[in-house]
């Protein structure tokens, strides 16, 4: 499972770019400089190698300039030593290596044709260097890894309410895969930061990894998870209301984790997650002789067999939200589709042909719920009832 972020993905296109062409906005995204917090490594706050971490911030305007949206980078994990030594060479593990520049689309963007709610916020991304969504706490002396992602977490709040986040009249804690789990896991912490007066709200954006079983049988991601946990001493950072009746493995997945989360949250998730599919429902270990290589590359290619476990799998996720959709202030939007993290890429946020559910766009759909315009539970019917899917499929398929 080495490299675990990187294999998911790798050579994946949008299956409705590769056949529609662009659709949209054709103007160039907002490009914005990268901010190390140099003050963080006094605190003992640094990437996997050492090095300070890092954010990337754009100021807002108007009717927005007192509200924030921070959010936090994904990028998978790393569970073991060699793992992470290989992460700390990358812009995972290092500020060294991060973009300079990085561009702000989807719910980042800074235009109301493509960001009709939250375009005018600062808006935030936070780099992720740990490899544990933000949870770690720990150091190993041999290889010189420093797994400090809760000081970092905690360092880049301090740093941007120094900034004007901590007069805040609205907030909103989001991020995608990796960094939706951290959205879960902190999303109390950051309403923590605020008075009473401040609407606090959180999104997390394809990060409902369940605890499914592979086509082997087995729980390759609990494995993996379990490494992750106790490698990273992210188990006295995980939530105290989960850590005190299960064991730590369990509470670094979000199905034990929502129903405790006492602000408002919204999950946003594919159904049929391709991340999930390639990583730890059919992955080479659970699936040796390659019965789901054509399949994985290509969702039009799965057996009737493989289509029965995919829907057990939507039909699990339902599942585990069933306690947490109850809340009203709570947020929902489970499309069926192929494909993973709608909310920063602009084709699936906010675009013409941009996915639906009720003829509801994902933009709007968030919009909605956060400022309390709607009551926001959408879960799409089952493949392959939904025809707005950008689905993601292979390159060379």
């Amino acid at each position: 499972m080495k490299g675990l972020w990187v294999i998911g993905l790798l050579g994946l296109v949008m299956v409705g770019w590769a056949q529609g062409g662009e659709q949209g906005s054709a103007s160039s995204p907002l490009l914005v400089e990268q901010t190390l917090i140099g003050s963080a490594v006094a605190q003992g706050a640094v990437c996997l190698d050492g090095t300070p971490p890092a954010y990337h911030l754009h100021r807002g305007f108007g009717s927005g300039a007192d509200n924030w949206l921070v959010d936090l980078e994904g990028g998978g994990w790393c569970n073991d030593i060699r793992s992470c030594v290989f992460r700390k060479t990358t812009r995972r593990g290092s500020s060294n290596y991060m973009e300079k520049q990085i561009a702000f689309t989807g719910i980042l963007s800074d235009k109301a044709e493509e960001n009709p709610d939250f375009y005018s916020w600062n808006r935030v991304k936070v780099r992720y260097c740990d490899g544990a969504s933000f949870a770690g706490e720990g150091y190993d002396e041999a290889s010189g890894l420093y797994f400090r992602g809760q000081r970092i977490w905690s360092a880049a709040m301090e740093d941007l309410m120094s900034k004007g986040m901590s007069s805040a009249k609205q907030a909103l804690l989001s991020g995608c895969s990796a960094g939706g789990l951290a959205s879960i896991i902190h999303c109390d912490e950051f309403q923590a930061l605020f008075p009473g007066n401040t609407e606090v709200k959180c999104l997390a954006d394809a990060g409902l990894f369940l605890d499914a079983v592979d086509v082997a049988g087995g729980h390759t991601l609990r494995s993996f998870y379990e490494g992750v946990v106790n490698l990273q001493g992210a188990v006295k950072n995980l939530p105290e209301a989960c850590t005190a009746r299960m064991d730590a493995t369990s509470c670094f997945f979000p199905e034990n984790l929502v129903d405790n989360i006492q602000t408002p949250t919204f999950l946003l998730n594919t159904a049929y997650d391709v991340w999930q599919l390639h990583e730890s429902l059919a992955t080479g270990n659970a699936d040796p002789h390659g019965f789901w290589k054509e399949c994985k590359s290509n969702y039009l290619r799965c057996n009737s067999t493989q289509i029965q476990l995919l829907q057990g799998f939507r039909s699990q996720m339902i599942n585990v939200v069933k306690a947490f959709s109850k809340s009203k202030e709570n947020g929902l939007f489970i499309n069926s589709c192929f494909a993973h993290c709608q909310s920063e890429r602009q084709d699936t946020w906010y675009q013409d042909d941009s996915p639906t559910i009720s003829n509801k766009k994902i933009a709007v759909s968030i919009g909605d719920w956060y400022f309390d315009r709607a009551e926001v539970k959408e879960i799409d019917c089952p493949y392959p009832c939904d025809n707005s899917c950008h689905n993601l499929v292979s390159s060379g398929s």
